[in-house]
Order: structure tokens, then C-alpha cells, then sequence
């Protein structure tokens, strides 16, 4: 497992090192975003994880991200910072990042959320799912209404894909917290509700019948009813 770690801090960017090292990764490290960029382009296989600061100086973490997902890298990009707020998370989520791990934190939740993105990432293949006039293709990660391809941030394709996936079934904020986020803080189910009506906006506006359903005191349901 290759993991390439972008982070300015130099004491946090050596333990992040020696530990990844030690649970047997092989791990490329560096202080500079437009330095991150460069391995991620020129890295002779691709990594497995990316894990990004937020806060570097220069080009920002928010910004190396967008970039890499202009260029077509889809890598799991995990973003380590101090800001906790929602709209915080929304941004990062939106630039394209799978999680959000904040500091200070433990090595066992690095873990934790490393295993978690390299699952999802190795689990993306999958057919087509339909969900009346709804159709999302997980390889091409893109999600239409009929013909009509809808225009959803990372973060909402990825609510809406799991929603589908779990089609008819009633799935708390908090479910929904731990698959997208790793993280069953109650904010991340605040960035739950932000993303539901998101979606169901786009969705209206694609001509969709309403597809997302509150299920009140215990959370949400993907499905066409009568």
C-alpha cells in the first residue's frame, strides 16, 4: 500500500511517516503542495491514499485537491486540519475530499479511516443502479435524472450513490455519518442534512420526483412511493 502525505508541520509529517512505515506502507512525504502535486502526477504507481494538510502555505490543501481532481485523479484524499466547523467540512468535502480527520488525533483513527477509504475505493466498480427516473453509474461516478446528467459536488454524489445503493431502506444521519465520513460526531450529521437539501434541490430542478424522504426521528429513505 503506497500513501502519499502532504503535510507542512514537520514533527506531525515525520510521525505520520514513521508510523505508516510501521504498519508496513510505503510512504512519500512532503512539507509543499505544489511538491504534493508533482508525486502525485509523477509517482511511478499510483498511491492508494493521499493524506493532505489543509493550512500549507503557498498553494493550500483545498487548492492541490481541486487540482487533482481537474486532472482526473481519483485517489482517496483524506484532509487532516484544526477547522472543525460544518461549513468547513462542506468545503473540503466538496473540493473533492473522501474524509476529514481533525487535529489533534489519535493514530487509531488514522487508521481507522485509512482502512475505511482504501475499502471504498477498491469497492467503486459496480453496475449501473436505477432508481426510477435516477441513474448512477459508480465507475464514471456521474448520476442523471433521464438524459439530464446531474452537476453534484464530490460530496453530494457520494450521499446520493449510497443513498441508492440502499434504496427502500431507512438510514439514520448517523449511518450515513459513519460510511461517508468515518466520523460519528454530531456535526458530520449537520453536513448530512446540508447535503439532503443539496440534492433534493437538484433533483427537483432535473424534473425528478421528490426521491429523498425524511423519516422523522429516524432518517432518510431513497425510493420512488405512491
Amino acid at each position: 500500500m503506497r500513501v502519499l502525505v502532504v503535510e507542512d508541520y514537520r514533527p506531525l509529517r515525520a510521525s505520520l511517516v514513521q508510523w505508516l512505515e510501521e504498519d508496513g506502507y510505503a510512504v512519500d512525504a512532503t512539507g509543499d503542495g505544489a511538491e504534493g502535486l508533482w508525486y502525485a502526477d509523477r509517482a511511478p504507481s499510483p498511491y492508494d491514499v493521499i493524506i493532505l494538510d489543509r493550512m500549507l502555505p503557498g498553494l493550500d490543501g483545498l487548492e492541490v485537491l481541486r487540482r487533482l481532481r481537474a486532472a482526473g485523479c481519483a485517489v482517496p484524499v483524506l484532509i487532516l486540519t484544526a477547522r472543525d466547523a460544518v461549513a468547513d467540512r462542506v468545503e473540503g468535502l466538496d473540493a473533492g475530499a473522501d474524509d476529514y480527520l481533525v487535529k489533534p488525533f489519535a493514530m487509531a483513527e488514522l487508521r481507522s479511516r485509512l482502512r475505511a477509504l482504501v475499502r471504498r475505493s477498491y469497492g467503486r466498480a459496480a453496475p449501473v443502479i436505477a432508481v426510477g427516473p435516477l441513474r448512477i453509474d459508480p465507475a464514471a461516478r456521474v448520476a442523471a435524472i433521464g438524459e439530464h446528467d446531474l452537476a453534484l459536488t464530490a460530496g453530494e454524489y457520494r450521499l446520493l450513490e449510497y443513498l441508492a445503493q440502499r434504496a427502500g431502506e431507512v438510514l439514520s444521519r448517523r449511518d450515513i455519518a459513519e460510511h461517508l465520513y468515518d466520523d460519528e460526531a454530531e456535526v458530520a450529521s449537520n453536513v448530512v442534512d446540508v447535503y439532503v437539501g443539496y440534492l433534493r434541490r437538484k433533483l427537483a430542478a432535473a424534473g425528478a420526483p421528490p426521491l429523498i424522504h425524511t423519516r422523522r426521528g429516524h432518517g432518510y429513505v431513497l425510493g420512488v412511493f405512491e
